[in-house]
């Protein structure tokens, strides 16, 4: 195989790999906390990033050495609270309904480039982040006589998970990417540690088994994304997170038995559109968002 074909069976494995992983998140949110859940994944993830770090060219000391030690530890705790409340969403909205709304991230990026990072952001992104807010109420759909206030969980999701790329966007101008990738899995860890043995749940051998999955799949997709990101451009990489919100919307469908509605398929085509052309137009100029930015939900 060539190493663009490499890279593209790693990344389609990767996204693959996420989807059930946040299909494994629902099932046992429903029946566990979910700051638990969260803390248990982070415990493997921080495991899997102190070894990529031992590993890596620079060590483990060097991986930790950041120029902004602040900033990624914010970061690293920002994207723990973000999963936890993805998970909430997972259990209390749903899987479709949230990765619909978790389509719009790069929209809601670009709007925050501009205060935040003090890019410019044209008329043509403009408009797309306009077509891609129409697709979100579409898919939010408020004028409905039995609309769900729950909607409001992912939305919040995807505004924390926007502000953390934006925030990993402003640490990648003077960290390595080593370095994010260490306080991203060891600060969230650290922070939710604090948190989350309060809600120290009893789980019984069947769920110990899903959670034992649920930390390899995250270990392996983290894995299979770095080395996609190592042989494809990231606006290559990048879109092929949509892939993920389809296949979760399909684990939703046939697994969970949710319903999508055709308000939700039109928004989500809608967004999903809208959020391919704005990646498209920041490689074209030369802003491709940098690889340590992974699909909302995980690690």
């Amino acid at each position: 195989m060539t190493p663009r074909s490499t890279g593209l069976l790693c990344a389609l494995t990767a996204v693959t790999i996420f989807s059930v992983q946040d299909g494994i998140s629902k099932h046992l949110a429903t029946a566990y906390p979910p700051i638990f859940v969260t803390m248990i994944r982070y415990w493997a993830f921080a495991g899997f990033a102190l070894i990529l770090a031992s590993r890596s060219t620079v060590g483990l000391k060097g991986a930790a050495s950041a120029n902004r030690l602040w900033l990624q530890i914010a970061r690293g705790v920002l994207l723990a609270v973000q999963i936890v409340i993805s998970i909430t969403a997972f259990s209390r909205v749903g899987l479709a309904a949230s990765h619909s709304i978790f389509a719009a991230t790069p929209l809601v990026v670009a709007c925050l480039s501009v205060p935040l990072l003090g890019e410019k952001v044209g008329w043509r992104r403009w408009m797309a982040i306009g077509v891609g807010f129409v697709g979100i109420l579409l898919i939010v759909n408020p004028l409905h006589a039995t609309f769900d206030y729950k909607i409001v969980i992912p939305v919040v999701a995807t505004l924390m998970f926007a502000l953390y790329s934006v925030m990993t966007r402003l640490a990648s101008r003077t960290d390595t990417p080593d370095t994010a990738f260490f306080y991203t899995g060891v600060a969230g860890a650290a922070a939710i540690t604090f948190i989350g043995p309060f809600y120290w749940t009893n789980i019984t051998f069947s769920d110990w088994f899903w959670m034992l999955v649920l930390c390899i799949t995250g270990m392996t997709g983290h894995y299979l994304l770095i080395r996609a990101f190592g042989l494809l451009d990231a606006v290559v990489v990048q879109p092929m997170s949509y892939i993920q919100t389809v296949l979760v919307c399909l684990i939703g469908v046939f697994v969970f038995g949710e319903i999508m509605t055709a308000n939700m398929i039109a928004g989500c085509a809608i967004v999903i559109a809208a959020g391919i052309f704005t990646i498209w137009r920041e490689a074209r100029l030369g802003r491709t968002p940098p690889p340590a930015i992974d699909p909302p939900g995980t690690p």
